[in-house]
């Protein structure tokens, strides 16, 4: 994530090949985040929470599910930051 300001033109080249650099447009994201180490059981027992809570407020998914996760594997599993994001149009 870059902030809002910058471009893809005003963005440092990476310096690894294997990055490519892509602009997303806005949308709007049901979220949850939970600590922990990546499994597919803590996904899919996350997902299907905030499934549930999608249905229950009423609003239509509109694409495919995002794990997000954003610390490095040398990091205690306790302060370990994951998220869940579903695509949704609000009611």
């Amino acid at each position: 994530m870059m902030p809002a300001s910058s471009t893809l033109e005003t963005l440092p080249v990476p310096k690894d090949a294997t990055i490519t650099l892509r602009q997303v447009p806005a949308r709007q994201m049901a979220a949850l985040r939970y600590s922990g180490v990546w499994s597919e059981k803590s996904y899919t027992r996350h997902k299907a929470s905030l499934d549930a809570w999608i249905q229950a407020k009423g609003f239509a998914v509109t694409g495919e599910a995002i794990w997000a996760r954003y610390d490095p594997p040398f990091k205690p599993w306790f302060l370990r930051r994951n998220e869940i994001l579903i695509p949704i149009d609000l009611p």
